[in-house]
């Protein structure tokens, strides 16, 4: 079994729910089980895009799957829930990425791991931080806690509670 951090993000429609309902299907994918989620965080949009703000969070999950075979069940989930991709960082029903999988470093085409945007946002590393505060980031050879102190965006982040 492998460990991997998805981050899940919502800023349409009944965004917790869209959250809960991917943590859902997550855990009902054959070789996956979600072992624990972070609280759920409100954050400004980063991007540039006017926007409704995003509710999201972090799921660690135990999977029997290759990295491909878990992103190509993500973009299933965020199909099924009504992802439409028609503009960069613009707003999305559901959007699901890997974030980390064990350490392994991998650059293919489209799917990167670590994410490559994982150590400058705050919106993926204070909710990764809650769950995994000791996991090392594998390329910068760097934890998470100690990776999020060193963010500098002024993007608001607040915690809003659990997942039910």
């Amino acid at each position: 079994m492998h460990i991997a951090y998805i981050g899940l993000g919502s800023n349409m429609g009944d965004k917790i729910a869209n959250l809960n309902k991917a943590i859902e299907e997550l855990g009902k994918v054959p070789g996956n089980k979600v072992v624990a989620v972070s609280s759920i965080y409100k954050t400004e949009p980063v991007g540039g895009i006017e926007q409704d703000w995003f509710v999201n969070a972090v799921a660690e999950v135990e999977t029997s799957l290759t990295p491909r075979e878990l992103l190509n069940k993500l973009l299933y989930i965020e199909k099924n829930l009504g992802r439409v991709r028609d503009v960069k960082w613009g707003p999305r029903v559901i959007d699901l990425d890997i974030l980390l999988y064990d350490d392994l470093v991998m650059d293919e085409e489209g799917l990167s791991i670590p994410h490559p945007y994982l150590h400058e946002r705050g919106f993926i590393l204070v909710p990764l931080a809650e769950i995994a505060p000791k996991v090392i980031h594998p390329k910068l050879k760097k934890g998470i806690s100690e990776l999020m102190n060193g963010i500098h965006d002024n993007y608001k982040i607040e915690n809003i509670g659990g997942v039910s």
